[in-house]
């Protein structure tokens, strides 16, 4: 579906790099920026942004060579996909914002509050974060196993992915949906990305940034070692709406907990 009235725009940046968004709402209202995760787009969040648009303005971007985003350059770490979004905020004269990301997408959303503090009120990460095999930093030897099953097998690492991030009883024609979607993802983006996930420090970047952090994670995939070690930096919301991609599978719901969020 096409979200009503949203109006799609562009923004250019260095390294022949076009970065493709949306805007719904209406333009006075309080502002919701939508980041989507590894191998997905902006358009996981239509349903989502139909939901919120009649009450927020809402934002949903394509990172660099996902979705219709396009992209040359060489550098792809979480920085710098956050640096993709800044300069959405930078064309809309966003003044202050909720950022919400799903899976990478919540690193970027840490990163985007670290390069506008003065914008972002409020970092939402759907289903992220918690997930420490990835995002927490790796020490030498489990990084080279993750890069190392992203270079060789690229299909194979999104089949684990995806089975990682589905609860038992996940139908298996959707897990296979999210497979066949992931696995398309543009290249080299699609390994650069996943990369450059691995190589990001979570710890650093959530000491440095002061906003507050909802993570709304699947209460059957958020593990107790998450719980602990994230728990005094991190708010932790688990809900029961589906799986890792739940912000597709439940929309409604999805956007009454982000809209909870901005309303606070």
């Amino acid at each position: 579906m096409r979200v009503s009235g949203a109006v799609d725009r562009e923004v250019r940046r260095s390294g022949e790099t076009t970065i493709r968004y949306a805007v719904s709402g209406p333009e006075t209202g309080p502002t919701v920026v939508l980041v989507h995760g590894w191998a997905c787009d902006r358009r996981d969040y239509d349903e989502v942004a139909e939901h919120l648009s009649g009450e927020f303005r809402v934002i949903a971007v394509d990172l660099a060579e996902h979705g219709e985003s396009r992209s040359t350059r060489e550098v792809w770490t979480i920085g710098e996909f956050a640096r993709d979004v800044a300069a959405v905020l930078d064309a809309e004269a966003v003044e202050e914002c909720v950022v919400v990301g799903h899976s990478l997408g919540g690193a970027v959303t840490v990163e985007i509050g670290r390069l506008r503090p003065d914008v972002v009120t409020h970092i939402v990460a759907l289903d992220a974060l918690h997930y420490l095999f990835l995002f927490e930093a790796a020490d030498e030897e489990r990084a080279e196993g993750l890069l190392r099953s992203v270079r060789e097998d690229f299909a194979g690492l999104v089949r684990s992915m995806v089975e990682a991030g589905s609860p038992a009883g996940t139908d298996e024609a959707v897990k296979d949906a999210y497979f066949e979607k992931m696995v398309s993802v543009r290249q080299p983006a699609g390994v650069r990305a996943f990369e450059g996930l691995v190589a990001w420090d979570m710890d650093e970047a959530l000491n440095e940034v002061e906003q507050p952090i909802t993570v709304f994670g699947v209460r059957s995939l958020v593990t107790r070692e998450a719980l602990d070690r994230l728990g005094d930096r991190v708010e932790f919301v688990l809900v029961d709406l589906g799986s890792h991609h739940f912000h597709v599978e439940s929309p409604k719901a999805t956007a009454e907990l982000i809209a909870g969020v901005v309303g606070a």
